[in-house]
């Protein structure tokens, strides 16, 4: 999975970048066939906020976002977030064989 990390007015340690890459993989394995992955942290008017995306099968894509005091606590937030997105996702339907009466 390609995970992208951006950060939007406001430096980002590379400790944070580590963290955040190895939560959204690890999402990505409960997740069904992610494709790619991103997390945009910004800072706006002192407020750090967090937004993720997880692009998954068939083109679903979640998106949770918070906002915490440091953007480690927003990382926190939105992930738990984006988990309850994906235990709310229903299981994929199964395929019914339609049985065709002989001719």
């Amino acid at each position: 999975m390609r995970v992208t990390i951006t950060a939007r007015h406001c430096e980002i340690s590379e400790e944070l970048r580590a963290r955040a890459r190895v939560l959204l993989e690890r999402l990505g394995k409960v997740a069904g066939r992610p494709h790619d992955g991103s997390v945009t942290f910004e800072e706006d008017h002192g407020a750090a906020s967090a937004e993720l995306r997880l692009h998954t099968a068939r083109g679903v894509v979640h998106v949770a976002s918070a906002v915490g005091t440091d953007h480690r606590s927003a990382l926190d937030r939105a992930m738990a977030r984006l988990r309850r997105q994906l235990d709310k996702k229903p299981a994929p339907a199964r395929r019914r064989s339609v049985q065709r009466e002989p001719r």
